[in-house]
Protein backbone atom coordinates (compact mmCIF):
# COMPACT_ATOMS: atom_id res chain seq x y z
CA UNK A 1 0.00 0.00 0.00
CA UNK A 2 2.77 2.58 0.45
CA UNK A 3 4.31 1.38 -2.50
CA UNK A 4 1.44 2.09 -4.16
CA UNK A 5 0.90 5.69 -2.50
CA UNK A 6 4.94 6.72 -3.36
CA UNK A 7 4.19 4.99 -7.52
CA UNK A 8 0.92 7.62 -7.66
CA UNK A 9 2.42 10.46 -6.30
CA UNK A 10 5.83 10.50 -8.59
CA UNK A 11 2.82 10.02 -11.32
CA UNK A 12 1.00 12.85 -10.32
CA UNK A 13 4.32 14.87 -10.50
CA UNK A 14 5.24 13.76 -13.98
CA UNK A 15 1.72 14.90 -15.00
CA UNK A 16 2.09 18.51 -13.23
CA UNK A 17 5.45 18.71 -14.72
CA UNK A 18 4.23 17.74 -17.97
CA UNK A 19 1.53 20.25 -18.37
CA UNK A 20 3.69 23.04 -16.83
CA UNK A 21 6.44 22.18 -19.57
CA UNK A 22 3.96 22.05 -22.32
CA UNK A 23 2.10 25.81 -21.13
CA UNK A 24 5.57 27.08 -20.93
CA UNK A 25 6.19 25.56 -24.74
CA UNK A 26 2.52 26.70 -25.87
CA UNK A 27 3.55 30.44 -24.22
CA UNK A 28 7.01 30.82 -25.84
CA UNK A 29 6.25 29.05 -29.17
CA UNK A 30 2.19 29.41 -29.98
CA UNK A 31 1.16 32.52 -28.50
CA UNK A 32 -2.55 33.07 -27.67
CA UNK A 33 -4.37 34.64 -30.76
CA UNK A 34 -7.52 37.14 -30.20
CA UNK A 35 -10.38 36.18 -31.92
CA UNK A 36 -13.85 38.76 -32.40
CA UNK A 37 -16.85 39.07 -34.39
CA UNK A 38 -17.53 40.89 -37.46
CA UNK A 39 -21.01 42.68 -36.80
CA UNK A 40 -21.22 45.31 -39.04
CA UNK A 41 -20.15 45.81 -42.79
CA UNK A 42 -20.52 49.24 -44.72
CA UNK A 43 -18.37 50.86 -47.55
CA UNK A 44 -14.81 50.32 -46.97
CA UNK A 45 -15.25 49.46 -42.75
CA UNK A 46 -16.81 47.26 -40.48
CA UNK A 47 -17.34 47.41 -36.96
CA UNK A 48 -15.76 44.54 -35.07
CA UNK A 49 -16.70 43.14 -31.01
CA UNK A 50 -14.44 40.92 -28.88
CA UNK A 51 -10.89 42.12 -29.45
CA UNK A 52 -10.30 43.92 -25.88
CA UNK A 53 -6.60 44.58 -26.28
CA UNK A 54 -6.38 45.46 -30.36
CA UNK A 55 -3.90 48.43 -30.75
CA UNK A 56 -4.75 51.25 -32.45
CA UNK A 57 -3.48 50.98 -36.19
CA UNK A 58 -3.06 47.11 -35.76
CA UNK A 59 -3.86 44.58 -38.70
CA UNK A 60 -6.71 42.63 -38.56
CA UNK A 61 -7.41 39.15 -40.58
CA UNK A 62 -10.56 38.63 -42.15
CA UNK A 63 -11.99 35.73 -44.37
CA UNK A 64 -10.48 35.19 -47.23
CA UNK A 65 -7.18 36.68 -46.04
CA UNK A 66 -8.74 40.05 -46.37
CA UNK A 67 -7.12 42.42 -44.16
CA UNK A 68 -8.44 45.90 -42.12
CA UNK A 69 -6.60 48.48 -39.86
CA UNK A 70 -8.35 49.47 -36.63
CA UNK A 71 -9.48 52.62 -36.24
CA UNK A 72 -11.72 53.81 -34.01
CA UNK A 73 -11.25 52.04 -30.14
CA UNK A 74 -14.97 52.53 -28.76
CA UNK A 75 -15.21 50.28 -25.69
CA UNK A 76 -17.15 47.23 -26.92
CA UNK A 77 -16.05 47.49 -30.48
CA UNK A 78 -13.60 48.48 -32.69
CA UNK A 79 -14.37 50.48 -35.96
CA UNK A 80 -12.47 48.95 -38.85
CA UNK A 81 -11.08 50.36 -41.95
CA UNK A 82 -10.66 47.93 -44.73
CA UNK A 83 -7.87 47.72 -46.78
CA UNK A 84 -9.47 45.29 -49.48
CA UNK A 85 -12.43 44.80 -50.88
CA UNK A 86 -15.75 44.62 -48.70
CA UNK A 87 -16.98 42.02 -50.90
CA UNK A 88 -17.14 38.25 -49.20
CA UNK A 89 -17.17 39.88 -45.50
CA UNK A 90 -20.39 39.38 -43.70
CA UNK A 91 -22.09 39.87 -40.53
CA UNK A 92 -21.13 37.40 -38.15
CA UNK A 93 -17.37 36.56 -39.27
CA UNK A 94 -14.44 35.87 -37.15
CA UNK A 95 -11.75 38.41 -37.29
CA UNK A 96 -8.07 38.22 -36.28
CA UNK A 97 -5.54 40.20 -34.01
CA UNK A 98 -2.11 39.83 -36.12
CA UNK A 99 -0.38 41.87 -33.17
CA UNK A 100 1.28 44.50 -35.46
CA UNK A 101 0.47 48.16 -36.66
CA UNK A 102 0.07 48.87 -40.55
CA UNK A 103 3.60 48.57 -41.76
CA UNK A 104 5.11 48.42 -45.42
CA UNK A 105 8.53 47.08 -46.67
CA UNK A 106 11.53 48.89 -47.10
CA UNK A 107 14.69 48.76 -48.54
CA UNK A 108 16.56 48.98 -52.33
CA UNK A 109 14.36 46.16 -53.30
CA UNK A 110 11.94 48.53 -53.85
CA UNK A 111 13.16 50.30 -56.41
CA UNK A 112 11.83 50.04 -59.92
CA UNK A 113 8.49 48.37 -58.40
CA UNK A 114 5.14 49.58 -58.34
CA UNK A 115 2.98 48.43 -55.15
CA UNK A 116 0.24 49.75 -52.65
CA UNK A 117 -0.04 50.96 -49.93
CA UNK A 118 0.55 48.22 -47.90
CA UNK A 119 3.56 47.17 -49.68
CA UNK A 120 1.98 44.39 -52.46
CA UNK A 121 3.39 44.76 -55.73
CA UNK A 122 0.95 45.86 -58.26
CA UNK A 123 3.68 45.37 -61.70
CA UNK A 124 3.36 41.83 -61.96
CA UNK A 125 6.92 41.44 -61.35
CA UNK A 126 6.20 39.11 -58.14
CA UNK A 127 7.17 39.11 -54.48
CA UNK A 128 8.74 42.66 -53.01
CA UNK A 129 11.60 40.59 -51.26
CA UNK A 130 13.17 42.77 -48.63
CA UNK A 131 13.99 41.44 -45.14
CA UNK A 132 12.84 45.45 -43.38
CA UNK A 133 9.69 46.59 -42.45
CA UNK A 134 8.79 49.91 -40.88
CA UNK A 135 5.63 51.08 -39.50
CA UNK A 136 3.69 53.43 -41.75
CA UNK A 137 3.10 56.13 -38.28
CA UNK A 138 6.47 57.25 -37.06
CA UNK A 139 7.16 60.47 -35.40
CA UNK A 140 9.03 63.20 -36.72
CA UNK A 141 12.42 64.08 -36.35
CA UNK A 142 13.17 66.27 -33.37
CA UNK A 143 14.51 70.08 -33.84
CA UNK A 144 18.15 69.18 -32.71
CA UNK A 145 18.28 66.31 -35.06
CA UNK A 146 17.80 68.52 -38.42
CA UNK A 147 20.40 70.86 -40.17
CA UNK A 148 20.23 73.88 -42.30
CA UNK A 149 19.07 73.22 -45.87
CA UNK A 150 21.79 74.03 -48.29
CA UNK A 151 21.36 72.03 -51.33
CA UNK A 152 19.37 72.85 -54.10
CA UNK A 153 17.10 69.95 -55.74
CA UNK A 154 17.24 71.18 -59.33
CA UNK A 155 13.64 70.75 -61.40
CA UNK A 156 15.58 71.58 -64.50
CA UNK A 157 12.77 74.11 -64.91
CA UNK A 158 13.71 77.69 -65.31
CA UNK A 159 10.28 79.35 -63.85
CA UNK A 160 11.07 77.11 -60.79
CA UNK A 161 14.90 77.15 -60.33
CA UNK A 162 15.24 81.12 -61.31
CA UNK A 163 12.17 82.54 -59.64
CA UNK A 164 10.98 79.70 -56.99
CA UNK A 165 14.04 77.28 -56.23
CA UNK A 166 13.74 74.50 -53.86
CA UNK A 167 16.23 72.78 -50.86
CA UNK A 168 16.80 69.29 -50.52
CA UNK A 169 14.51 68.83 -47.50
CA UNK A 170 12.21 71.64 -48.23
CA UNK A 171 8.30 70.91 -48.37
CA UNK A 172 7.08 72.62 -51.41
CA UNK A 173 3.06 72.25 -52.56
CA UNK A 174 2.01 72.43 -55.92
CA UNK A 175 -0.99 74.43 -55.79
CA UNK A 176 -4.07 75.27 -58.82
CA UNK A 177 -6.88 74.00 -60.94
CA UNK A 178 -7.57 70.61 -61.69
CA UNK A 179 -5.72 70.04 -65.34
CA UNK A 180 -2.98 72.24 -65.52
CA UNK A 181 -0.37 70.85 -65.23
CA UNK A 182 0.32 69.90 -61.55
CA UNK A 183 1.57 66.40 -62.01
CA UNK A 184 3.43 67.82 -65.07
CA UNK A 185 5.66 69.70 -63.26
CA UNK A 186 6.62 66.82 -60.83
CA UNK A 187 6.79 64.28 -62.55
CA UNK A 188 9.43 66.74 -64.68
CA UNK A 189 11.50 67.53 -61.63
CA UNK A 190 11.42 63.23 -61.25
CA UNK A 191 12.56 62.55 -64.37
CA UNK A 192 15.29 65.61 -63.95
CA UNK A 193 16.90 63.66 -61.17
CA UNK A 194 18.69 61.19 -62.90
CA UNK A 195 22.27 60.89 -62.37
CA UNK A 196 21.71 62.98 -58.95
CA UNK A 197 21.70 60.08 -56.26
CA UNK A 198 18.43 61.37 -55.60
CA UNK A 199 15.63 58.10 -54.80
CA UNK A 200 12.03 59.47 -56.08
CA UNK A 201 9.35 58.20 -54.62
CA UNK A 202 5.65 58.90 -56.63
CA UNK A 203 2.54 58.43 -54.36
CA UNK A 204 -0.52 58.41 -56.74
CA UNK A 205 -3.47 59.03 -54.55
CA UNK A 206 -7.13 58.93 -55.40
CA UNK A 207 -5.97 58.94 -58.97
CA UNK A 208 -7.59 57.09 -62.12
CA UNK A 209 -5.44 53.73 -63.21
CA UNK A 210 -5.06 54.89 -66.68
CA UNK A 211 -3.70 58.38 -66.10
CA UNK A 212 -1.30 56.41 -63.13
CA UNK A 213 -0.47 53.59 -65.89
CA UNK A 214 0.68 56.81 -68.39
CA UNK A 215 3.11 58.77 -65.72
CA UNK A 216 4.77 55.44 -65.29
CA UNK A 217 5.07 54.30 -68.67
CA UNK A 218 7.16 57.86 -69.14
CA UNK A 219 8.93 57.00 -65.72
CA UNK A 220 10.00 53.68 -67.94
CA UNK A 221 10.31 55.18 -70.85
CA UNK A 222 12.93 57.35 -70.16
CA UNK A 223 14.88 55.59 -67.81
CA UNK A 224 13.57 57.12 -63.80
CA UNK A 225 12.17 53.61 -62.99
CA UNK A 226 15.89 52.78 -62.06
CA UNK A 227 15.54 55.11 -59.18
CA UNK A 228 11.70 55.15 -58.58
CA UNK A 229 9.37 53.73 -56.37
CA UNK A 230 5.36 54.15 -57.22
CA UNK A 231 3.20 53.89 -54.57
CA UNK A 232 -0.71 53.59 -55.97
CA UNK A 233 -3.94 54.13 -54.16
CA UNK A 234 -6.29 54.49 -57.18
CA UNK A 235 -9.39 56.09 -57.14
CA UNK A 236 -11.49 52.42 -57.05
CA UNK A 237 -9.39 51.30 -54.43
CA UNK A 238 -10.91 51.75 -50.76
CA UNK A 239 -10.50 54.56 -49.38
CA UNK A 240 -7.65 53.35 -46.13
CA UNK A 241 -5.39 52.51 -48.90
CA UNK A 242 -6.19 55.69 -49.89
CA UNK A 243 -5.20 57.43 -46.43
CA UNK A 244 -2.46 54.89 -45.84
CA UNK A 245 -0.46 55.76 -49.19
CA UNK A 246 1.16 58.85 -48.24
CA UNK A 247 2.45 57.51 -44.67
CA UNK A 248 3.54 54.27 -46.45
CA UNK A 249 5.24 56.00 -48.83
CA UNK A 250 7.02 58.53 -46.46
CA UNK A 251 8.50 55.61 -44.62
CA UNK A 252 9.81 54.20 -47.41
CA UNK A 253 11.94 57.38 -48.02
CA UNK A 254 12.69 57.83 -44.14
CA UNK A 255 14.08 54.40 -44.65
CA UNK A 256 16.42 55.87 -47.40
CA UNK A 257 17.55 59.20 -45.08
CA UNK A 258 18.71 56.59 -42.11
CA UNK A 259 21.00 55.69 -45.17
CA UNK A 260 22.32 58.79 -45.66
CA UNK A 261 20.71 59.31 -48.91
CA UNK A 262 18.35 62.32 -50.50
CA UNK A 263 14.77 61.45 -51.15
CA UNK A 264 12.09 63.06 -52.73
CA UNK A 265 8.46 62.55 -52.72
CA UNK A 266 6.09 63.21 -54.73
CA UNK A 267 2.37 63.37 -52.91
CA UNK A 268 -0.28 63.66 -55.97
CA UNK A 269 -2.54 64.50 -54.59
CA UNK A 270 -3.46 65.42 -50.66
CA UNK A 271 -7.05 66.36 -51.53
CA UNK A 272 -8.10 63.16 -52.52
CA UNK A 273 -5.83 61.99 -49.07
CA UNK A 274 -8.15 64.62 -47.02
CA UNK A 275 -11.31 63.37 -49.28
CA UNK A 276 -10.75 59.84 -48.64
CA UNK A 277 -10.12 60.64 -44.73
CA UNK A 278 -13.41 62.36 -44.32
CA UNK A 279 -15.57 59.16 -45.92
CA UNK A 280 -13.64 57.32 -43.45
CA UNK A 281 -14.61 59.43 -40.45
CA UNK A 282 -18.32 59.91 -41.51
CA UNK A 283 -18.71 56.58 -42.13
CA UNK A 284 -17.21 55.88 -38.72
CA UNK A 285 -19.41 58.42 -36.95
CA UNK A 286 -16.58 60.96 -36.03
CA UNK A 287 -17.78 64.40 -35.66
CA UNK A 288 -17.91 66.55 -38.72
CA UNK A 289 -16.48 69.85 -38.38
CA UNK A 290 -16.15 72.61 -41.38
CA UNK A 291 -16.91 71.44 -44.89
CA UNK A 292 -17.56 67.95 -43.55
CA UNK A 293 -14.00 67.69 -42.23
CA UNK A 294 -13.21 65.94 -38.98
CA UNK A 295 -11.29 67.89 -36.31
CA UNK A 296 -8.06 66.76 -36.71
CA UNK A 297 -7.83 67.17 -40.81
CA UNK A 298 -5.14 70.06 -40.06
CA UNK A 299 -2.98 67.24 -37.79
CA UNK A 300 -3.26 63.96 -40.59
CA UNK A 301 -1.09 66.51 -42.94
CA UNK A 302 1.00 68.02 -40.35
CA UNK A 303 2.30 64.97 -39.51
CA UNK A 304 3.30 63.48 -42.73
CA UNK A 305 4.89 66.50 -44.11
CA UNK A 306 6.45 67.10 -40.75
CA UNK A 307 9.03 64.51 -41.32
CA UNK A 308 10.33 65.37 -44.42
CA UNK A 309 13.70 67.26 -43.44
CA UNK A 310 17.99 67.23 -43.94
CA UNK A 311 19.33 65.68 -40.71
CA UNK A 312 22.70 66.49 -39.27
CA UNK A 313 25.92 65.11 -40.50
CA UNK A 314 26.67 62.46 -38.25
CA UNK A 315 22.98 61.53 -38.35
CA UNK A 316 24.17 60.56 -41.83
CA UNK A 317 23.02 63.74 -43.77
CA UNK A 318 20.05 62.37 -45.37
CA UNK A 319 17.10 64.41 -46.37
CA UNK A 320 13.45 64.11 -47.56
CA UNK A 321 12.13 66.84 -50.11
CA UNK A 322 8.18 67.05 -50.17
CA UNK A 323 6.47 68.30 -53.09
CA UNK A 324 2.84 67.70 -51.92
CA UNK A 325 0.23 68.57 -54.64
CA UNK A 326 -3.63 70.10 -53.74
CA UNK A 327 -6.52 70.99 -55.98
CA UNK A 328 -7.88 74.35 -55.92
CA UNK A 329 -11.48 75.15 -57.14
CA UNK A 330 -12.15 78.13 -59.00
CA UNK A 331 -8.79 79.69 -57.65
CA UNK A 332 -10.04 79.56 -54.22
CA UNK A 333 -6.58 79.19 -52.21
CA UNK A 334 -8.48 79.93 -49.43
CA UNK A 335 -10.27 77.07 -49.10
CA UNK A 336 -9.94 75.05 -46.09
CA UNK A 337 -7.70 72.31 -46.97
CA UNK A 338 -5.38 74.63 -48.91
CA UNK A 339 -4.87 76.91 -46.47
CA UNK A 340 -3.91 74.46 -44.33
CA UNK A 341 -1.16 72.78 -46.45
CA UNK A 342 0.11 76.13 -47.22
CA UNK A 343 0.43 76.98 -43.45
CA UNK A 344 2.35 73.90 -43.27
CA UNK A 345 4.91 73.59 -46.05
CA UNK A 346 7.71 76.01 -47.01
CA UNK A 347 6.29 77.75 -49.57
CA UNK A 348 4.13 77.20 -52.88
CA UNK A 349 4.15 77.03 -56.57
CA UNK A 350 0.90 78.51 -57.86
CA UNK A 351 -0.31 77.08 -61.14
CA UNK A 352 -2.58 79.88 -63.03
CA UNK A 353 -5.81 78.50 -65.40
CA UNK A 354 -5.73 82.06 -67.12
CA UNK A 355 -1.53 81.36 -67.81
CA UNK A 356 -2.84 77.78 -69.39
CA UNK A 357 -5.20 79.09 -71.31
CA UNK A 358 -2.73 81.08 -72.69
CA UNK A 359 -1.08 78.88 -73.81
CA UNK A 360 1.79 79.84 -71.20
CA UNK A 361 3.67 76.54 -69.81
CA UNK A 362 4.18 75.69 -67.20
CA UNK A 363 1.43 77.89 -66.06
CA UNK A 364 3.19 78.93 -63.04
CA UNK A 365 2.12 82.66 -61.53
CA UNK A 366 4.97 84.14 -60.28
CA UNK A 367 3.83 86.36 -57.88
CA UNK A 368 1.53 84.31 -56.25
CA UNK A 369 4.45 81.68 -55.58
CA UNK A 370 7.14 81.89 -52.84
CA UNK A 371 9.85 79.63 -51.47
CA UNK A 372 10.79 80.47 -48.05
CA UNK A 373 13.68 78.29 -48.39
CA UNK A 374 15.15 77.60 -51.45
CA UNK A 375 16.62 81.15 -51.95
CA UNK A 376 19.83 80.16 -49.47
CA UNK A 377 19.71 76.67 -51.14
CA UNK A 378 20.41 78.33 -55.02
CA UNK A 379 23.67 78.25 -57.20
CA UNK A 380 24.96 81.90 -57.08
CA UNK A 381 25.53 82.16 -60.43
CA UNK A 382 21.22 82.04 -60.24
CA UNK A 383 21.33 85.08 -57.49
CA UNK A 384 23.80 87.04 -60.13
CA UNK A 385 21.38 86.92 -63.09
CA UNK A 386 17.62 86.08 -61.40
CA UNK A 387 18.10 88.64 -58.80
CA UNK A 388 15.87 91.75 -59.91
CA UNK A 389 14.35 89.14 -62.65
CA UNK A 390 11.20 88.14 -60.12
CA UNK A 391 10.61 91.80 -59.02
CA UNK A 392 10.74 93.17 -62.47
CA UNK A 393 8.54 90.08 -64.06
CA UNK A 394 5.73 91.01 -61.35
CA UNK A 395 5.56 94.83 -62.19
CA UNK A 396 5.12 94.25 -65.98
CA UNK A 397 2.41 91.47 -65.14
CA UNK A 398 0.78 94.50 -62.95
CA UNK A 399 1.70 96.79 -66.06
CA UNK A 400 -0.45 94.55 -68.64
CA UNK A 401 -3.50 94.16 -66.70
CA UNK A 402 -3.66 97.71 -66.24
CA UNK A 403 -2.83 98.36 -70.47
CA UNK A 404 -6.21 96.72 -71.11
CA UNK A 405 -8.40 99.49 -70.16
CA UNK A 406 -6.75 101.49 -72.91
CA UNK A 407 -5.05 104.12 -71.58
CA UNK A 408 -1.81 105.68 -73.54
CA UNK A 409 1.00 104.72 -72.10
CA UNK A 410 4.17 106.47 -71.56
CA UNK A 411 7.74 105.45 -73.33
CA UNK A 412 9.33 103.62 -70.26
CA UNK A 413 5.89 101.71 -69.33
CA UNK A 414 5.64 100.79 -72.49
CA UNK A 415 9.22 99.10 -72.77
CA UNK A 416 8.94 97.41 -69.67
CA UNK A 417 5.69 95.44 -70.60
CA UNK A 418 7.78 94.62 -74.02
CA UNK A 419 10.77 93.78 -72.02
CA UNK A 420 7.94 91.50 -69.56
CA UNK A 421 6.57 89.62 -72.60
CA UNK A 422 9.88 88.25 -73.51
CA UNK A 423 10.92 87.51 -70.21
CA UNK A 424 7.76 85.14 -69.82
CA UNK A 425 8.22 84.31 -73.53
CA UNK A 426 11.65 82.85 -72.04
CA UNK A 427 10.42 81.56 -69.10
CA UNK A 428 8.15 79.06 -71.05
CA UNK A 429 9.13 75.41 -71.34
CA UNK A 430 7.81 72.47 -72.64
CA UNK A 431 7.38 68.97 -71.07
CA UNK A 432 10.22 66.62 -70.71
CA UNK A 433 12.62 69.15 -72.56
CA UNK A 434 15.22 69.65 -69.43
CA UNK A 435 17.75 72.61 -69.13
CA UNK A 436 21.16 72.38 -67.41
CA UNK A 437 21.90 75.20 -64.85
CA UNK A 438 23.96 76.53 -67.22
CA UNK A 439 21.62 76.79 -70.15
CA UNK A 440 19.11 78.45 -67.82
CA UNK A 441 21.22 81.37 -66.53
CA UNK A 442 22.51 81.58 -70.27
CA UNK A 443 18.48 82.16 -71.40
CA UNK A 444 17.87 84.26 -68.21
CA UNK A 445 21.39 86.44 -69.10
CA UNK A 446 20.43 87.16 -72.73
CA UNK A 447 16.41 88.24 -71.84
CA UNK A 448 17.43 90.06 -68.65
CA UNK A 449 20.69 92.09 -70.47
CA UNK A 450 18.20 93.15 -73.74
CA UNK A 451 19.93 90.42 -76.47
CA UNK A 452 16.09 89.60 -77.13
CA UNK A 453 14.78 93.22 -77.22
CA UNK A 454 13.07 94.15 -80.64
CA UNK A 455 12.55 90.90 -82.09
CA UNK A 456 9.99 89.22 -82.72
CA UNK A 457 7.84 87.11 -80.25
CA UNK A 458 7.64 83.79 -82.29
CA UNK A 459 11.29 84.25 -82.66
CA UNK A 460 12.11 84.47 -79.19
CA UNK A 461 12.54 80.40 -78.64
CA UNK A 462 14.65 80.10 -82.10
CA UNK A 463 17.34 83.24 -80.20
CA UNK A 464 16.69 81.10 -77.11
CA UNK A 465 18.24 78.06 -78.74
CA UNK A 466 21.15 79.85 -79.87
CA UNK A 467 22.19 81.28 -76.86
CA UNK A 468 22.16 77.49 -75.18
CA UNK A 469 24.15 76.08 -77.81
CA UNK A 470 26.08 78.49 -77.59
CA UNK A 471 26.62 78.28 -73.96
CA UNK A 472 27.72 74.56 -73.87
CA UNK A 473 29.56 74.54 -76.66
CA UNK A 474 31.80 77.94 -76.53
CA UNK A 475 32.11 78.08 -72.84
CA UNK A 476 32.54 74.88 -71.14
CA UNK A 477 34.73 76.37 -68.12
CA UNK A 478 32.08 78.63 -67.67
CA UNK A 479 29.62 75.82 -67.58
CA UNK A 480 31.75 73.70 -65.11
CA UNK A 481 31.70 76.53 -62.70
CA UNK A 482 27.99 77.42 -62.99
CA UNK A 483 27.52 73.40 -61.81
CA UNK A 484 30.33 73.65 -59.13
CA UNK A 485 28.78 76.89 -57.35
CA UNK A 486 31.36 79.69 -57.97
CA UNK A 487 30.02 83.08 -58.50
CA UNK A 488 29.66 84.60 -61.58
CA UNK A 489 32.57 87.56 -61.69
CA UNK A 490 31.19 90.43 -64.06
CA UNK A 491 33.97 89.90 -66.60
CA UNK A 492 32.44 86.65 -66.78
CA UNK A 493 29.11 87.91 -67.74
CA UNK A 494 30.41 90.24 -70.16
CA UNK A 495 31.91 87.41 -71.40
CA UNK A 496 28.99 85.33 -71.94
CA UNK A 497 26.75 88.73 -73.29
CA UNK A 498 29.40 89.46 -75.84
CA UNK A 499 29.54 85.71 -77.37
CA UNK A 500 25.53 85.40 -77.39
CA UNK A 501 25.41 88.86 -79.45
CA UNK A 502 28.01 87.23 -81.68
CA UNK A 503 26.40 84.36 -82.34
CA UNK A 504 22.74 86.03 -82.36
CA UNK A 505 23.79 87.96 -84.81
CA UNK A 506 25.93 85.21 -86.80
CA UNK A 507 22.89 83.16 -87.01
CA UNK A 508 20.19 85.13 -86.85
CA UNK A 509 20.46 88.19 -89.00
CA UNK A 510 24.02 86.63 -91.19
CA UNK A 511 26.50 88.94 -90.14
CA UNK A 512 29.66 87.73 -89.86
Amino acid sequence: MKNFDLNAEALCNDIFGTLDRAQEQTSEELPLREYGQTTYVGHGIAQVEGLPHVQSEEILRFPGDRLGMAFNLDPHEVGVVLLDSSHGISAGDEVQRTGRVLDVPVGNALLGRVVDAIGRPLDGAGPVRTTQRLPIERPAPPILDRAAITQPLETRLKVVDAMIPIGRGQRELIVGDRQIGKTAIAVDTILNQKGKDVICIYCAIGQRSSSVSQIIADFRQRGAMEYTIVVAAAGDDPPGLQFAAPYAAMSMAEHFMSEGRDVLVVFDDLTHHARAYREMSLLMRRPPGREGFPGDIFYIHSRLLERSTHLREDLGGGSITALPIVETEEQNMSAYIPTNLISITDGQIYLSPDLFQKGILPAVEVGRSVSRVGGKTQLPAYRAVAGDLRLAYSQFVELEAFSRFGTRLDEATRKSIEHGRRVREILQQSQYEPLSSPEQIASLLAVSNGLVEGIPLPSIRKVEQIVRRTMTQDLPVLCHEIESGKKLKPEDRQTMIDTFRKAIDRELHGNG
